[in-house]
């Protein structure tokens, strides 16, 4: 049957409408995940998705109001069988809204292909490992957690924690590191306030960063639906521009939460039995759908980076949210309330946070040389350092010994110097340089963790730089 012959088709059998769910009877023949146009008795039209199809009803996810529509009048009809969006090279420097739809007041984009927001399945096989260093511009990241190309790595945050603020530097400040890479910023913000929309696009604009980023913007007074198909429609473009048109994409989608709730009222409308907490079931499958459009494949220059933002009710990790994301992705960045309310921004908990694929993105060729191992030593001295702030809390400082108040001292440098950072951009040099400074406070002879050759090359630099002593 062809698409123009689907389109003549109407169904009237309206049985019920809930939440943003409308039943229709008699509609078993309408395609799963079709795009339909739903017109209400006063002749207004919005869109829809099938999402349950059996002999007896089909299931319609209403993506705007239910306002207005009633089970007698309203009318549906077949558009498409799926949500497609139309893509090209001129999506770059757009704003769109979470349906899809331009919002930035510039011309209608020419569309060069039209794709299915529900992505293309990869076979694994054609999957290639992801690698290559990814740089952030921020040390807590870069220097310990490292990203590379093609991977997904969350950001844990809080409510009240500056989790936008985190999103804004990545999207302003990264870059892929190499000659002739081709490079983009695909942004998903999901059921933000307009404060937040405001804030994130006046950071665009003043970073410069706008004609790199393609940008979908979400509402927290949108319709709850749409919230789905934002992160939808944001990695159906960045599949787009990685493997069709060779670019390097970051996509970065805040709030996950918002997303995970709004599945959630969804599968109560459904009245569908509920998992943990009340979140349904294969929300684990879902957010799987999303997470896994991240990487690489073989043959291909371009790649997907995922970095999901999610804010875990009540600062807990084990709530369903972070632990079926970190069950998916490849590590995680996890903010930490205590160095906030010291001051320290972005406040990284580095000894929380890990990125599992670091090692294929660092190193000589990649970082640096000694990226590895002075990230291993200074993680060392700082978890030490950690553990003798603890013991400082109980026996206070005046028990300790010359060498414990040094690690004591190392700790506070560490977030002082290495993790803070404010607005300041940093290379990957300029991390590890931070890194061999405030290491100068530790006695060489407690150095065990790194080579005795590395530590006399890039002390001896320092030196020769004029840096006899740390710079604090």
């Amino acid at each position: 049957m062809k698409k123009r012959d689907l389109m003549k088709k109407h169904y009237s059998g309206v049985s019920r409408i809930a939440g943003p769910l409308l039943y229709l009877r008699n509609a078993s023949d309408l395609p799963y995940s079709a795009l339909v146009e739903i017109t209400a008795p006063d002749g207004q039209k919005c869109g829809g998705q099938v999402i349950e199809v059996s002999d007896e009803i089909a299931v319609i996810q209403v993506f705007e109001q239910t306002m207005g529509l009633d089970v007698f009048n309203t009318r549906v009809s077949l558009v498409d069988r799926e949500v497609r969006f139309g893509v090209s090279e001129a999506l770059i420097g757009r704003v769109f809204n979470g349906s899809g739809k331009p919002i930035d007041g510039l011309a209608p984009l020419v569309a060069d292909e039209s794709l299915p927001i529900s992505g293309t399945p990869l076979n694994p096989v054609s999957r290639e490992r992801p690698s290559d260093f990814l740089q952030t511009g921020i040390s807590a990241i870069d220097g310990f957690n490292t990203l590379v190309r093609g991977q997904k790595l969350p950001i844990f945050s809080g409510s009240g924690l500056p989790g936008n603020e985190i999103a804004a530097q990545i999207l302003t400040q990264s870059k892929a590191i190499g000659e002739n890479v081709r490079f983009v910023v695909v942004f998903g913000a999901i059921g933000i306030t307009k404060r937040e929309a405001s804030f994130f696009l006046s950071e665009f604009e003043k970073a410069g960063a706008m004609n790199r980023c393609v940008t979908f913007m979400n509402l927290a007074s949108d319709p709850t639906i749409e919230r789905l198909l934002t992160p939808r429609f944001a990695l159906t473009t960045a599949e787009y521009l990685a493997f069709q048109c060779g670019f390097h994409v970051l996509v970065l989608l805040t709030d996950l939460t918002n997303y995970c709730e709004a599945l959630r009222e969804v599968a109560t409308a459904r009245e569908e039995i509920p998992g943990r907490r009340g979140y349904p079931g294969y929300m684990y499958t879902d957010l799987a759908t999303l997470y896994e459009r991240a990487g690489r494949i073989k043959g291909l220059n371009g790649s997907v980076t995922l970095i999901p933002i999610l804010t875990m009710p009540d600062d807990d990790i084990t709530h369903p949210i972070p632990d079926l994301t970190g069950y998916i992705t490849e590590g995680q960045i996890v903010l930490s309330r205590q160095l906030y309310r010291k001051g320290v921004f972005p406040p990284i908990d580095v000894l929380r946070s890990l990125s599992r694929l670091m090692n294929n993105g660092i190193g000589d060729g990649s970082t640096r040389e000694d990226h590895r191992e002075l990230a291993n030593q200074l993680y060392a001295c700082y978890a030490e350092g950690h553990e003798i702030r603890r013991l400082t809390a109980i026996v206070g400082e005046e028990a300790l010994s010359d060498l414990d108040k040094k690690f004591l001292r190392f700790a506070e440098l560490f977030e002082q110097q290495m993790i803070h950072q404010a607005d300041q951009e940093r290379s990957i040099e300029v991390t590890l340089d931070i890194g061999w400074k405030i290491l100068g406070i530790i006695p060489k002879s407690e150095l065990r963790r790194i080579n005795k050759e590395l530590i006399s090359r890039y002390f001896s630099e320092l030196m020769e730089d004029g840096v006899k002593t740390p710079f604090y």
